[in-house]
């Protein structure tokens, strides 16, 4: 099966990499030629513009920043070019409105397409165990599936086109807002003077012990905010979250409230951290920092 790849950046470099370990043949597209000679290395046959990944292509995979760049690429370099039964699979976090106007729009050309964002940043995309939400039809679906099963652990379809996007959405709200109880929670202990490394070791295993906790508490404890996740990109689906919200009278005060914080943070400069970074909020808020080794000294 031929597969193009446009978008090889913090997720999606790794993303082809593991599609090129399955056996899959390969072509993808970046702007950054560091980006493409790394995947060309591998086996991959890199191309100069967009539309060439379309040439053979049964599936053509967009993983890029915002909507606003998908919409370009997707009208200007891909529907000229795109042929009947390829299916466009995009794997980019953004708002079910947009993933159902490019369903419909690629429909009017005979192409499928799937909206299958994912879970798990990039430590998850590099192993290729990513959760992966889709939504499309069946049969489109179940013959990308062995695609997203070389970049996916959990690969469910949970409905038509724009069902994929909605559930990532739900998915940055429990993220984010989980992310934010823990900053709230682990100021709050090592303020107390309690050691923030033996409060993880007493909660993992409880009611709230989670994959967020097991991925970013130890960040915390090396006080290592070097980006999985970043703010900026959280704070765009947090926004995206909100307005789908407002689209359809969900009211969502703890999002917001989340969303608040990422634009403070990004305002000061923090826009590049990884999203557990919100800790930095609270600090900044109580004048404390909290340890590294989450210990302090006496």
């Amino acid at each position: 099966m031929q597969v193009g790849f446009i978008g090889l950046g913090i997720m999606g470099k790794p993303m082809a990499l593991n599609l090129l370990k399955a056996g899959f043949s390969l072509k993808a597209f970046d702007i950054s030629e560091e980006a493409k000679n790394e995947v060309k290395k591998e086996g991959a046959q890199v191309v100069e513009n967009a539309s060439d990944v379309t040439e053979e292509s049964d599936i053509v995979i967009t993983m890029l920043p915002n909507a606003a760049i998908i919409n370009q690429v997707l009208n200007e370099q891909l529907l000229p070019y795109l042929h009947k039964e390829t299916i466009v699979v995009d794997m980019s976090s953004v708002s079910p409105v947009e993933s159902k106007h490019w369903a419909e729009q690629l429909a009017e050309k005979n192409v499928d397409f799937i909206d299958a964002p994912v879970s798990g940043g990039e430590p998850k995309a590099i192993d290729g165990t990513l959760s992966i939400m889709a939504g499309g039809s069946e049969f489109a679906f179940e013959k990308a599936l062995p695609v997203l099963k070389a970049m996916g652990q959990d690969v469910v379809r949970v409905g038509e086109a724009g069902a994929g996007s909605t559930t990532k959405l739900a998915n940055q709200i429990l993220v984010n807002v989980t992310m934010a109880a823990m900053s709230e929670a682990v100021l709050l202990a090592s303020k107390a003077g309690v050691d923030i490394e033996k409060m993880y070791e007493a909660i993992r295993g409880g009611l709230a012990g989670s994959n967020v906790l097991d991925a970013k508490i130890p960040m915390i404890l090396e006080r290592n905010f070097e980006a999985g996740g970043r703010i900026d990109i959280n704070l765009k689906d947090l926004t995206n979250v909100l307005a789908t919200g407002k689209e359809i009278g969900a009211p969502l005060p703890l999002t917001s409230d989340v969303a608040e914080m990422f634009q403070s943070l990004t305002s000061h400069g923090k826009q590049t951290i990884d999203h557990c970074g919100v800790l930095q909020y609270y600090e900044s808020l109580s004048n404390y920092q909290v340890p590294k080794g989450g210990k302090q000294n006496v």
